[in-house]
């Protein structure tokens, strides 16, 4: 129990500003473009808590940790927050505005990775402990970070990745391509229970950990 109870606080902190911090960088960059709905809905905010999904940013990082634990593996943890709402149609450019709103989300995680993996020096340099807690806490920060933005430019709609390749592709194929949406999340999870997301996943990971151990 004990250990438990040490994972959960290495990985609360890390998860939920990972995830919040997610959108409310997609409300930021929609506010910028001509769309101010995030904004004036109090989601274009640091704190944390008008973002927290009981389910997603709780129950689902906290049963993933719980089986991860009961299983003996690494925890690969993934989840979400509330979505910020976005009103393409009040873009100042709707197809090639949404490019740069859903970038915005894993740009901010691949950020946080960073500034987690500046702290992670700063611990070493200062001679802190590589088994300290907030030393772990930062191996944590980037990994969970570098997970989420993976996951999130995956192209299948309606993930981030989806957005982005929709905003490039010319209308016709666009509207074609948006109608795979209603089934994203199922496409998403089967390819997850069946193991074939993470080696999808691989290049996308590849990327975000090269540019993290610049700063390391």
């Amino acid at each position: 129990m004990g250990d438990l109870i040490q994972t959960i606080s290495l990985y609360a902190l890390p998860v939920i500003f990972a995830i919040t911090l997610h959108e409310a960088a997609h409300g930021y960059v929609a506010r910028m473009l001509g769309d101010p709905t995030a904004t004036q809905e109090g989601r274009v905010t640091l704190n944390p808590i008008p973002h927290i999904d009981p389910v997603g940013t709780i129950l689902v990082p906290l049963g993933i940790l719980l089986m991860s634990k009961m299983m003996g593996g690494p925890p690969l943890l993934f989840g979400w927050a509330k979505p910020v709402p976005v009103n393409f149609g009040r873009l100042r450019k709707p197809k090639q505005d949404m490019l740069w709103v859903a970038l915005a989300g894993p740009g901010a995680n691949l950020f946080m990775a960073i500034l987690w993996a500046i702290g992670l020096r700063l611990m070493f340099e200062g001679g802190a402990g590589m088994d300290s807690f907030w030393f772990q806490m930062a191996i944590v920060g980037i990994q969970i970070n570098l997970i989420l933005m993976a996951l999130n430019l995956f192209p299948l709609p309606p993930l981030d990745g989806g957005r982005v390749v929709f905003s490039l592709l010319p209308n016709h194929l666009a509207w074609q391509y948006g109608k795979i949406e209603p089934y994203g999340m199922m496409i998403l999870i089967l390819l997850l229970v069946t193991g074939v997301l993470w080696s999808l996943l691989q290049p996308f990971l590849a990327f975000g950990n090269w540019i993290v151990q610049m700063f390391l």
